[in-house]
């Protein structure tokens, strides 16, 4: 089969590589829409390789060369021999992660048993810790990672499933601690000697509004139903013009100080919640000044290059609810399937989360990919690419 492989940082070639047979849990999937994720971008950079050896050290992509693609939505071409509950031609969407549920593994291990699936202590990941990902024309997963698609919703929508789903894992761990501001009003009032534990998030400021960001927009409006003050801070006019109609007030960083806006509209309160969705180092610099004391930020972004641990001396002050969850992890449905997935593609195929619309680029075969790894990403019209097949 076509692959399109990262055999040195900076470097894809596209070829033939072997395709596996599925095993008798496994099923063989066509690839029909591959994400192009920001975890892709670092990695082919550079910048990040989670494929590591017994010791945690990193294996060079020149011994061990990746196929990159976690996004993923296909046709199930093939079907172990123990597989019942999916035939060829079923539209899926797949979970890249391996867990004890996926390998069939008695007894899970403490992660996967409280449906932290993504911190499974034998975890692997298709397309980001070394397994083949989609950037290929076919990928063989076990039958209990694909979650069938019930509608004839876009492909390209549909690989957009994993993102979200990431999103709705974050949502639950923000709705589920315990903090001094929330999503909802806690019973009981003030809580300890008065101090107002328990009360909603009156702002929420989002930092970034590329994809993950705006897909936060949509599933604090629609899904969790938040009414308050929604802040984006972001210098992208078509991305700001998205967040704007998604549901929330913009600020062009390049225009106006984030901080003297959020001052402003909060009447000097500041924000409760904080959704940092850039992975830049100088937006979460500017933090501190952004946050009420005691809010709970919540770090979605990795990279934050080129800042000194030092300014965490500020933030620290604060006191603030740091939640840091990673991955689309959550409990798994009767049949075994992620119970996070399931739900984030039903959440497309309602209506109530839109994904198509932050689709900007779409590469029309393998041979596309190096192209959409060039630098297209920096262009003032982007937001999301999508590889299709």
């Amino acid at each position: 089969m076509k692959a399109a492989v990262l055999v040195d940082v900076g470097r894809i070639e596209v070829g033939d590589v072997p395709c596996p047979s599925p095993e008798p849990r496994e099923v063989l999937v066509r690839v029909t829409a591959v994400g192009l994720c920001g975890t892709d971008l670092h990695i082919f950079a550079g910048h990040a390789n989670y494929n590591r050896d017994a010791r945690g050290r990193p294996i060079p992509l020149t011994d061990a060369p990746q196929i990159l693609g976690h996004e993923i939505a296909g046709v199930v071409e093939a079907v172990g021999a123990d597989v019942r509950d999916l035939s060829r031609g079923d539209r899926v969407v797949v979970d890249q992660g391996r867990n004890c549920v996926s390998e069939a593994r008695a007894p899970r291990c403490e992660y996967c048993a409280s449906g932290d699936s993504h911190q499974c202590e034998l975890y692997r990941e298709h397309g980001i810790t070394g397994l083949p990902g989609g950037f290929a024309e076919y990928l063989t997963i076990p039958a209990v990672n694909a979650v069938c698609i019930d509608s004839d919703l876009d492909a390209a929508a549909a690989a957009l499933s994993e993102p979200l789903g990431c999103v709705a894992h974050c949502a639950d761990v923000l709705t589920r601690t315990q903090a001094r501001y929330t999503m909802q009003s806690g019973p009981g009032g003030t809580g300890r000697d008065g101090g107002g534990r328990g009360e909603r998030v009156r702002c929420a400021v989002i930092c970034g509004a590329g994809p993950a960001g705006l897909l936060w927009v949509q599933y604090l409006r629609n899904v969790l139903g938040y009414e308050g003050v929604l802040l984006v801070s972001e210098p992208n006019a078509r991305k700001r013009a998205l967040a704007e109609r998604f549901g929330a007030e913009t600020i062009d960083p390049a225009a106006r100080d984030p901080v003297e806006v959020v001052h402003e509209r909060t009447g000097g309160r500041r924000a409760e919640l904080l959704i940092e969705a850039t992975g830049s180092g100088q937006v979460f610099a500017t933090i501190p000044a952004l946050i009420r004391k005691q809010a709970t930020v919540l770090l979605y972004g990795h990279g934050h290059a080129g800042v000194d641990l030092s300014l965490l001396n500020q933030l620290q002050f604060l006191e603030p609810t740091l939640l840091s969850p990673v991955g689309a992890s959550g409990g798994f449905e009767r049949d075994g399937r992620p119970s996070t997935y399931v739900g984030a593609l039903r959440l497309i195929e309602r209506g109530s989360v839109d994904v198509a619309s932050l689709i900007t680029h779409r590469y029309p075969s393998l041979e596309r990919v190096p192209r959409a790894f060039a630098g297209d990403h920096h262009a003032p019209d982007y937001v999301k690419g999508v590889v299709t097949l």
